[in-house]
This record gives structure tokens, sequence and C-alpha cells, in this order.
């Protein structure tokens, strides 16, 4: 048998290219998606990629006019040349699971692990290079994949999406090279419960519409609801030693983070999602424990019925669609460095500040606002970091005790004190930083990205930095409104 996907030796040309001219559609691409699945594995030092799979898969819902990605925001970047010039003709930088793996504890011991991954571009009418490349500590980016595809190979996969799917369309504004497509995927929802997603899906995209920029922007969007019935309900949470059988295979515990709500079979993810076209997926897991994630061009997940199911779904969907980081410092994470001390971050809401007259926000400034800007800093700390230790002690109780079989009204009694405390620190922070000297204004506060040090963020308070009903701060507000702009232009 012919191999038709063959491995190309790394060639310079693939590497750190730059924007280059306007990429004409009609000339590269034909109206749909290809999907390249592959297998992405390794540790802390060292990564490998290779081919899965590659499909025919509806229309392309990107957008057409810009094709090169003008953000770079991500970790990772995938670029599209044309075989026989070498011209780029598509780049789009993203995040991975495995990019988050490979900070963690168990990478830096050299566990390997391998993750599924996807990569979406439109369908070439040509023979094309593909390329990956991953950024170093330094941030620049290298190869580590490269492969020819011939679009016309009859390995290529049409199937037909998967049947028992339902498909709800909550918004149509246009079509969706257009537009901003957004995917609700129902995970943990079981064929009873068909009339409980569908109040949870009307429930939720009202929260979405209720916050700027997207309350404005409303007519930029199409969404969808996807829905495969789960065999039971809710999802796995390892540690308290439960498991089901769901649509997705979502799970508490990803990466060793008892709140942090991940699946890793891209492969349903993507069989499921195909349903529909889509820019931004977000996984609606139907459950009531404290949980979410986000990864930037990957998905979304968020719990519905706990509660803070506002502050999840925005402030989880501000990870994956803008690529906006987390802004907070002082509850536990998985990561291991996973900003680099002296270099600075590509995303767009936290600064390293290695030059303090040239900050990425500095257009947005609040005039004579000192930078960096003091802050009531060490206050916060203290007040905060007590309840963080008092809350991991508790779902370290929560846990054992599920593990163990303990009454059930011992353990809701816990939890029901567990949430309490939630919501009383969220309103003690709140009102904290409502009374700050900079409340409301742009400034360089420092307290970013996991770090309590060498890390800035842009407001005392925002959507990405505490849980809460609020907005996101101007600088993170912009940098969503040019995403929702690169999409629907």
């Amino acid at each position: 048998m012919t191999l038709v996907l063959l491995l190309l030796a790394f060639t310079p040309f693939l590497v750190g290219a730059g924007n280059q001219a306007k990429v004409d559609f009609n000339r590269f691409f034909l109206d749909r998606t290809m999907r390249i699945d592959y297998y992405h594995l390794g540790d802390n030092q060292q990564e490998v990629i290779a081919l899965d799979k590659i499909y025919d898969q509806g229309l392309w819902a990107g957008p057409v006019k810009t094709l090169i990605d003008p953000f770079m925001r991500g970790r990772y970047c995938a670029r599209v040349y044309d075989q026989a010039s070498g011209q780029l003709i598509f780049a789009r930088a993203f995040d991975s699971l495995f990019g988050e793996y490979k900070t963690t504890d168990e990478a830096l011991k050299g566990i390997k692990r391998t993750f599924q991954e996807t990569v979406l571009i439109p369908y070439p009418k040509q023979k094309i290079s593909l390329a990956i490349e991953v950024r170093d500590k330094n941030n620049n980016f290298h190869q580590i994949f490269s492969q020819e595809i011939d679009p016309a190979s009859i390995f290529i996969i049409k199937e037909k999406p998967e049947s028992g799917v339902k498909v709800y369309e909550l918004l149509k504004s246009g079509p969706p090279s257009q537009k901003v497509d957004l995917a609700f995927l129902a995970e943990g929802y079981t064929a009873a419960e068909e009339g409980k997603l569908k109040q949870d899906l009307d429930r939720f995209v009202a929260v979405f519409f209720s916050q700027e920029p997207y309350k404005s922007l409303k007519n930029k969007f199409n969404i969808y609801g996807v829905f495969k019935p789960s065999a039971e309900s809710g999802c796995d949470e390892p540690g308290y030693g439960q498991f089901k059988q769901t649509a997705l295979g979502c799970s508490f515990d990803s990466l060793g983070s008892d709140r942090y709500l991940l699946t890793d079979d891209n492969r349903r993810l993507r069989d499921l999602a195909s349903n529909v076209p889509y820019d931004a997926l977000m996984i609606m897991v139907n459950h009531n424990r404290y949980g979410g994630g986000g990864i930037y061009n990957l998905y979304c997940t968020f719990t519905t019925d706990n509660q803070w199911y506002e502050y999840l779904m925005l402030h989880e969907f501000g990870h994956s669609f803008t690529g906006l980081a987390d802004e907070y410092y002082t509850s536990q994470v998985a990561y291991n460095e996973f900003y680099p001390r002296g270099i600075e971050p590509v995303e767009p809401n936290i600064t390293a500040l290695l030059n303090p007259k040239d900050v990425k926000w500095k257009k947005l400034l609040t005039p004579g606002t000192a930078v960096p800007t003091p802050w009531e800093k060490e206050e916060f700390d203290r007040f905060d970091l007590a309840y963080q230790k008092v809350r991991q002690e508790l779902n370290e109780r929560i846990a054992r005790m599920k593990r163990e079989g303990a009454p059930k009204d011992e353990v809701t009694k816990l939890e029901a004190e567990s949430e309490k405390l939630s919501l009383e620190q969220g309103k003690k922070v709140e009102e904290f930083l409502a009374r700050s000297k900079y409340a409301g204004k742009v400034g360089v506060f420092e307290g970013a990205g996991y770090a309590s040090t060498g890390l800035y963020r842009p407001a005392v308070d925002c959507i990405m930095f505490t849980k809460g009903a609020k907005p996101y701060c101007p600088v993170c507000l912009e940098a969503v409104r040019q995403m929702i702009k690169f999409y629907s232009d």
C-alpha cells in the first residue's frame, strides 16, 4: 500500500514564518473543514506528535478574510503551507492539555503521558504541509512536527456525524464564516434529563448575553446546543471514588487539581461537536459541585448548578475563547513555573513588567496611575490565604468521607459548610477590593498568573481574578472584543 501521508524532514522555511500577505481563501481552500487528529506524548523534557486520522468534516466555521492568526497567544501554533509554492496560507495558535501536563510534578519526574489533540483547518484544494510548533521558555516558536497532506487521499474519512444526537439552534445571526459559532455540548445529562438540559441551555445563553461585550455584540454570534444522552447523570470524581458513564468522559481532579474539570477524550469531543459548525466549544456539565476549566482554542467546561455558575462559565470562556490568563495567585494549582520568570507572557491581561515604560496595555492605563500600582496586597494576601487553607482542608475532609462511605447526611452538612464559607469569602473579597483606592482604574497590580510576585494584572478586580457577578476589566474586555471581531469580520 502506498503511504499517502509522508513525514517530512524539518525544513527551515517552515519555522518561524511570520505574517505574510493577505491570503485568498478561495484560491487555496474549499468551504469545508479538515479535521486532523493526532497524538501528543511526552513529559517535561520531551514531546512527540504522531498523526492519527484526518476527516472531511462539515462547513468551515472560521474566518475567511484573516487566515493568519493576528494574536499568536497560545503555546503551540499550527501553520499550513501550500506545498507547491511554500506560501504560508493558514496559521492558528492554541494551547493544549499536554502543554499543561508538562508543567506538572508527574511530567517533571519523567512520567510520559499521551493525549489526543486536533487541529482544524479549512479544507485545502491542493497538497499542503502542516507544521506544528511549540514555544520554548523564551516564548520563541520551534517546529516539532511536519506532515505532507494530500486532500485527495482516499484515506481521509468522510463519515456522517453519529446518530442519536440532538441539535438545538439557539441563535442564528448569519453564515458560520461571518459569525462566532459557539456550541454548548451537554455532558452528564441522561435521556430523562432532556427537559433540564433545555432549561440549562436557556439559562446559560441568558447569562452569556448579560455580560459585556457579548451583550452589545449579540448579533455576532450563532449558538447551538448539542445533546447526546449519557448513560448516567453527572461526571467522574476520582477523589471521591465515583465514576460515571457519560457522553464526553469529563472528570474532576484533572492534572491533580480537585476543582479542575476536563475531558481527555478528544475523539469523543470532536465527534460530538462535528454535528454543528463551531469556533468555540463550551462543555456544560450537569453537576452541582464547583468546578470547570478552560484551554485556549480547545474548550471550556463549567458545572451547571453550583452557586458560582455564572462566574464559572464567563471566567472559563475567557480562557478558551480569548486566551485570557488566570489573574489569581492565592489558590493552589497543579503547575510548576507555568510562566517562567523574566519572560513576558503571551496572554493579553498579565505582564512581567520587564519594561515599565512600555506596558502592553499602556493605551488603557488610567492617567496618573503609578506603574507598578500600589494596592492593599498585604492585607488581601493575609485573609485570602487563610481562607484558602481552610477551604483545602474542608475539601480533603469531604473527599475522604466520600471515599470511606461516610453517612450521606454528614457529608451533605460538610459540603453546605464549605459552600457557605465560599460565599462569605467571595463577598468579603468583593467588598474589600471595591474599597481600594484604585477600584475601577487600570493600572499594573502585582499578583497574577499563579504568582504572588513578578507578574501583574490590569485591575484590582476582574472576573479573571476573583469569583462573583462582575465584569471583565477594560483590558480583558478589549481583548474579547478583538477576538469577536476576528471571527465575525
